[in-house]
């Protein structure tokens, strides 16, 4: 299947953060039935650069680990199909949303949880992809158990653990 994973950078050091995700982001669009051909934007930035994002796209003056922008309302665990998404006349590729990620941000988190800048890459990516494909987490509930599972799940199957 001819997908496109595109991969921007405002940061220095970000190449092997983007090897990493040329292989996480497939899996995980694997691992959640996405049997067409796709089309990811990411954007690695600092936390001045995410901050930025936050405040002009969702009106938080703060800066974060990771922005999801999906393309498509999707349903959660549920794989999509050409029937709920259109793809690119141009490209035939279906876009499904944007990421960007503070490698600023990343770096701190894996070291202040313990398991490292390019594991914490990893769970951001996968955590991002599922919020293009439907998930969310704001409740404390059932949806966000139901992300947090696909999230390990996905990470463990690629062999990347919090050790």
């Amino acid at each position: 299947m001819n997908s496109q994973l595109i991969i921007e950078t405002e940061v220095e050091g970000a190449e092997p953060f983007a090897d990493l995700l040329r292989r996480v982001i497939p899996a995980a669009l694997e691992a959640e039935g996405v049997a067409f051909p796709w089309e990811v934007d990411v954007l690695f930035t600092d936390d001045g650069g995410i901050r930025a994002i936050n405040r002009e796209q969702r009106g938080v003056d703060a800066p974060t680990d990771v922005l999801s922008f999906p393309m498509f309302t999707l349903t959660p665990g549920t794989p999509p199909t050409l029937d709920e998404v259109e793809a690119d006349p141009g490209t035939g590729l279906v876009p499904l949303g944007d990421m960007v990620i503070s490698l600023e941000r990343a770096r701190a988190q894996g070291e202040e949880y313990g398991h490292g800048a390019q594991r914490e890459a990893a769970y951001l990516a996968v955590h991002s992809v599922l919020h293009l494909l439907g998930y969310d987490h704001l409740d404390e509930g059932p949806q966000k158990r139901q992300m947090r599972a696909r999230e390990e799940a996905i990470l463990s199957s690629l062999g990347i653990t919090r050790a």
